[in-house]
């Protein structure tokens, strides 16, 4: 299983603190499996050997997924640990891109809108290099959207 036990907690924890308006520190919620290992590598070394390996073990701050994620498309804290969920699974694959390095579970997840989702991770793998981080995820095929919440005054 790529993700630790004690992810979803984790992962939560972070949201809601970034919700009280407070910093959070990178956290381990697992790991790449060896397959989604080895191809972001080839894909990495396809680059000329300019972008050097990455480790399996995946870090989350949040911050990027709780502004897209909730700030702007109006998902609950839950949508987004279910989001990251299903995108970090074991049968997740790679989806190759110039620009960045996504892995996408292709096995529908029913959410709270109705829809099947397909949830792709988007990993920033050069800042906290060695180690990629989960910088957000994109809930694909969201037809129907969550409700914004209208912000109080």
């Amino acid at each position: 299983m790529p993700l630790y036990p004690n992810a979803q907690a984790l992962i939560r924890a972070n949201l809601e603190a970034l919700q009280n308006g407070q910093r959070v520190r990178g956290v381990a919620i697992g790991t790449l499996t060896p397959a989604q290992l080895t191809a972001i590598n080839a894909e990495r070394a396809a680059e000329g050997g300019a972008l050097p390996p990455i480790l399996e073990e995946v870090i989350f701050f949040g911050s990027h997924v709780y502004q897209s994620r909730v700030l702007q498309d109006g998902y609950k804290l839950e949508d987004v640990v279910d989001q990251v969920m299903s995108a970090m699974d074991a049968q997740s694959v790679v989806v190759t891109s110039p620009r960045m390095t996504t892995i996408q579970n292709l096995v529908p997840r029913a959410d709270r809108y109705g829809n099947q989702i397909r949830d792709k991770a988007v990993l920033e793998c050069t800042r906290r290099h060695p180690r990629p981080e989960l910088f957000t995820v994109v809930p694909k095929g969201d037809y129907n959207k969550a409700q914004k919440q209208k912000s109080r005054p």
